[in-house]
């Protein structure tokens, strides 16, 4: 939603999970799946780019810890917001990213350094804004977490990384430079840090690599690829953002409906099919603002995401979660946009959220008894092998 330019964080919620034995605690993906301590692992949460805002003022963070503890009522499990500040608050995980205004920064201190640059999008391209750019990576990652003392790179609160929020560059169209720029910085992130899951923060549009899709943008050409962004070793899941209200605002909800359900189908087919890697839908809403808005059209917004997800994750397809734009606590009114969920406020909402969390724990529970039983055959297996290599033995010869 908003644009901005800094690593992203995600972040666990895993209090509800009597699932997870000590052992690997880091997100990792599989094929098509993320795993937690070798069982499939489904994300459900929401956006919340405020929290370093109201983690600096001391006076404010009453509201993250009520955000936090509410979110958690209601079994979410992840949280994304910027990595401008301090992490890991329990129980969660923690996410990053940024795009148009800090890009106008970097680009303008390499200018103050000397550099030519004549546009924004030279933050894509210039030698100099990408070193300075590699230099917040690198102090990010090795940052000490001030609340639990662990390193970044090393702590599994953080679930995943994300390069950059919505990454545009118009200037090349065919996407060239995007994709470059992806291939550097995914490189640059895992010579630091292999603990982590990484993504490029994508809004899901289709490029010169999937005409056959192109058909499906909603009219935008902004230089990104989702299928050649994504098919970078570096990437490790796929993402996409829709918000059918903004990019089709001209029609009828019944048709923004229809564009959204396109939309998520044809993402989660390739990031299962072409891309064999797992898709987190990152960003999703509908505001109040729109004309004639009423919370049961948002509510159906939210069934429509939640169903393709929990349909594909229930015959164990790529869609991994969804994170709905944006929650906010009681009070936070300058915050409010349109699209923010308050708990105590958008009852409905929050009970749409609240049934999709405990389907998508069903089905983990599901898969967690399946290992299980898997593991009791192949034990039950050898000892039968073992048996039958020793009929007729002696015990003592």
């Amino acid at each position: 939603m908003r644009q901005h330019l800094s690593l992203i964080i995600l972040f666990l919620f895993l209090q509800q999970n009597s699932l997870v034995a000590m052992g690997d605690m880091f997100i990792r993906s599989r094929g098509i799946h993320f795993m937690l301590n070798g069982s499939p692992f489904y994300a459900n949460g929401f956006n919340a780019y405020w929290l370093m805002y109201e983690a600096y003022d001391p006076s404010q963070r009453p509201k993250i810890s009520a955000v936090f503890r509410q979110a958690a009522s209601r079994g979410l499990t992840v949280a994304r917001t910027w990595a401008f500040s301090d992490g890991g608050y329990r129980p969660l995980q923690y996410y990053p990213g940024s795009y148009n205004e800090q890009m106008f920064k970097y680009v303008n201190w390499a200018t103050s350094r000397g550099q030519y640059l004549t546009s924004d999008d030279d933050f894509f391209r210039n030698s100099v804004v990408k070193g300075f750019y590699k230099n917040h990576i690198k102090t990010v990652l090795n940052r000490y977490n001030t609340i639990n003392g662990v390193v970044y790179k090393n702590d599994p609160t953080i679930m995943a990384w994300e390069l950059m929020n919505e990454p545009r560059c118009t200037s090349d169209p065919s996407g060239r430079t995007i994709q470059a720029w992806i291939m550097e910085m995914a490189s640059y992130v895992k010579s630091i840090d292999r603990n982590h899951l990484l993504e490029a923060g994508l809004e899901g549009f289709y490029g010169q690599s999937s005409a056959w899709r192109t058909n499906l943008n909603p009219g935008f050409n902004i230089g990104t690829d989702f299928i050649a962004n994504n098919r970078i070793p570096g990437i490790d899941f796929a993402t996409v953002h829709s918000y059918p209200d903004q990019w089709l605002s001209s029609s009828n909800d019944e048709s923004q409906l229809s564009f959204l359900s396109n939309w998520v189908d044809a993402h989660i087919q390739d990031a299962q099919y072409i891309l064999h890697k797992p898709l987190l839908i990152t960003e999703f809403g509908k505001s109040w603002k729109d004309p004639n808005f009423s919370p049961y059209q948002r509510d159906r917004l939210f069934n429509t995401v939640y169903l393709k997800i929990y349909a594909s994750a229930k015959r164990g397809g790529a869609a991994a979660g969804g994170l709905f734009w944006q929650l906010l606590a009681d009070g936070m009114d300058s915050f409010r946009d349109g699209y923010e969920i308050i708990i105590d406020e958008n009852s409905s909402t929050a009970n749409v959220i609240s049934q999709q969390a405990h389907k998508l724990y069903q089905i983990r529970k599901i898969f967690s008894r399946m290992k299980k039983l898997e593991m009791w055959k192949r034990a039950h297996a050898r000892k039968a092998q073992w048996l039958d290599g020793n009929k007729g033995m002696r015990i003592g010869d």
